[in-house]
């Protein structure tokens, strides 16, 4: 039977957690975004720039970073 849980519970449950319990929720949390529309759509496009070469190299990164 589904219970109804309100947010508060749920963070009321987490904070009662173990730190090697949070990490597993935390896990499971990313790779429940991982399966969505949105995230798969995003990603196919960061795959599609960087392999038409619209992407930032390592070495344009630390020359910005220098800069500052």
């Amino acid at each position: 039977m589904l219970t109804s849980v309100s947010i508060l519970e749920i963070k009321q449950s987490l904070s009662r957690l173990s730190a090697r319990e949070r990490r597993e929720v935390q896990v499971y949390l990313h790779q429940l975004k991982r399966t969505t529309p949105v995230w798969k759509k995003a990603t196919a496009k960061r795959i599609r720039d960087v392999q038409a070469g619209r992407s930032t190299t390592l070495e344009q990164l630390e020359t910005r970073y220098r800069r500052g």
